[in-house]
């Protein structure tokens, strides 16, 4: 498998940013890290592994970001408003500078897959809503939806809320981004055991408010028995990825 270890500067955060890349081909997935994760984090419980078939194969190109989460929503010595311009500078980061990179390397003209599990989900989900035309796909496992579990009641903060999916989406009537939605690939799962209780409830949260919106979405509740690790995760992703796969929607 062809693995990088990389880095570039970034002018939206001010400062080296790292990420890793896995595979030669295929379409680009952007992962984004649970809490407190590095790029590593994905190839250090075994994600990368799990899905080494997709990824040696050319169906995917997999690139794992930095986390800004410790400047941002979990930044617990600044307010909910800093937090959420803090987000901000990392959203004009992934957007404007890591996936022109993607872009160009990969010559993929296509739409990105986004991915991520637990804060990563958040992350996942966030992005495939605010930036529907560079996001076509979204695989989210085990995660929150609403800001107000990283910053409390934010009151009537546009930062905060324009980055707190539950809320935004309730109040989407933009034409051209419920259209995209619709045309789009949303994929929620959660399990029900250990450490999900949360998670559960955000997303069934989440799939309320799509339908309510029209808006296509897979939300796949799996057992009693699925807790909120990686061992869970590790199945979750390539079983995924193959659906995906059979409907054409990869390489």
């Amino acid at each position: 498998m062809n693995f990088e270890r990389r880095s570039h500067y970034s002018g939206a955060l001010g400062r080296e940013m790292y990420f890793n890349k896995y595979g030669h081909a295929g379409r680009p997935v952007v992962v984004f890290p649970s809490s407190g994760g590095s790029q590593h984090e994905f190839g250090d419980f075994g994600m990368i592994e799990a899905a080494a078939d997709f990824i040696n194969r050319g169906k995917i190109t997999v690139y794992t970001v930095s986390s800004f989460d410790g400047e941002s929503w979990l930044a617990d010595w600044k307010n909910a408003h800093d937090k959420a311009e803090a987000h901000n500078a990392y959203d004009a980061y992934i957007v404007q500078e890591m996936v022109p990179l993607i872009r160009h390397e990969s010559q993929w003209g296509g739409s990105l897959m986004s991915m991520g599990a637990s804060m990563g989900a958040f992350h996942a989900v966030n992005f495939a809503l605010r930036h529907p035309d560079v996001f076509g796909a979204c695989i989210a496992l085990s995660g929150v939806y609403d800001t107000r579990f990283f910053t409390g009641d934010f009151g009537d903060d546009l930062a905060v809320y324009q980055n707190s999916p539950i809320d935004y989406l309730w109040n989407m009537s933009d034409p051209w981004f419920l259209d995209q939605y619709r045309q789009n690939d949303f994929i929620v799962c959660v399990g029900q055991g250990a450490w999900e209780s949360p998670h559960i409830y955000d997303t069934s949260r989440l799939q309320e408010v799509f339908v309510a919106k029209n808006i296509p979405g897979w939300f796949d509740f799996w057992g009693s028995d699925v807790a909120h690790d990686w061992p869970w995760w590790r199945k979750q992703w390539p079983y995924f990825l193959s659906v995906l796969e059979k409907q054409g929607k990869l390489a």
